[in-house]
């Protein structure tokens, strides 16, 4: 029997820990390889960064240089009117269907993302999402070779009853094409290929909206409608506006879905009449026949450079917008 002044002795605390220094310098090494890892990632996004300008300003160059030919000529000197009075009605060709394809596709894209969003059962969500992602994924060439094979000839029939009602209008003046191939065609198909870029951006800022903002509107009595002026909306305008000038980016850059459905010809402001023609498609039609270092290969490469600036201004705008709306997102 054990003594009662005898002491049991404390279970063992495992391995004693480090002294003062040593831990010091354990915690110094640490502090080096974190301040190393900063310094290399800040370093690759920094040169990362530095690419993306530097290859901006690569092709800047390279369509600035192998455009001169189509500016200037040895013979007559400056023929800059010569290349306006061609590039003219490309840029419009190319506005018009950008035009069309945008005021078709964001309404329905912002009207789908919302329904997405804010209004069907999570399994309906989930599926119809899926489908505008898969939408994005279709190759350019296919939906040409569904708008020029099916499409076209099926707006015929409608290009006929809108010249015979509406003729008077000048969008709707002009012979309808007896094949369906208008500019207007062009632009419901390049909205049915930016339908899905709108939508999914739409659809994931008004996901983003605070439930807070909704719960609150609809605590002071605000339909589910009101709720979604008030809240979602206000949060939701730059991302939106970002959205809808990709889709626009897009549209504008297309090639081979205009150049399948589009017969081209003069620039004309009827929609349902065979003409009109847009910069890429151009370009694409054209570029194979030019020889290298000819004047018309130079022609299409300064009407490349007029799309690129169109671009860069398209975007410029853009940021301005969205750096005017995003002061006030709803959650602030």
């Amino acid at each position: 029997m054990a003594h009662a002044n005898e002491t049991t002795s404390p279970p063992s605390a495992g391995p004693a820990a480090p002294s003062g220094p040593v831990r010091k310098k354990t915690l110094r090494q640490s502090d080096r390889r974190g301040v190393f890892g900063d310094k290399l990632f800040s370093g690759l996004a920094m040169a990362a960064g530095i690419a993306i300008l530097v290859l901006l300003a690569f092709v800047a160059l390279f369509l600035s240089s192998s455009s001169g030919r189509a500016l200037y000529s040895e013979d007559e000197g400056l023929i800059v009117g010569q290349f306006l009075q061609y590039a003219m009605p490309l840029v419009g060709g190319t506005i018009i269907a950008s035009i069309i394809a945008l005021g078709l596709a964001a309404p329905v894209a912002i009207g789908v993302a919302l329904f997405i969003s804010h209004f069907a059962p999570p399994r309906a969500s989930r599926s119809i999402g899926y489908v505008i992602d898969l939408l994005a994924a279709i190759p350019s060439v296919v939906y040409g070779a569904w708008g020029m094979s099916f499409l076209a000839p099926a707006m015929v029939p409608v290009y006929r009853w809108l010249h015979e009602n509406l003729g008077w209008f000048p969008l709707f003046a002009g012979n309808p094409s007896g094949t369906g191939r208008t500019i207007l065609t062009a632009g419901i198909v390049l909205a049915v290929m930016i339908l899905p870029i709108i939508t999914s951006v739409s659809r994931e800022i008004f996901i983003q909206t605070p439930k807070l903002h909704e719960e609150a509107a609809l605590a002071l009595g605000a339909t589910r409608w009101e709720m979604i002026k008030m809240a979602v909306f206000p949060f939701a305008r730059a991302g939106i506006i970002s959205g809808i000038m990709l889709g626009l980016g897009r549209a504008l850059g297309e090639t081979m879905a205009v150049a399948l459905v589009l017969s081209g010809g003069a620039l004309t402001a009827s929609l349902i009449s065979t003409g009109n023609q847009t910069i890429p498609a151009e370009i694409a039609l054209n570029f194979p026949e030019a020889g290298p270092g000819s004047e018309r290969q130079a022609q299409l490469i300064a009407i490349g450079l007029v799309l690129f600036i169109i671009t860069l201004v398209v975007n410029m705008i853009a940021r301005w917008i969205v750096s005017r709306n995003k002061e006030f997102s709803g959650a602030n």
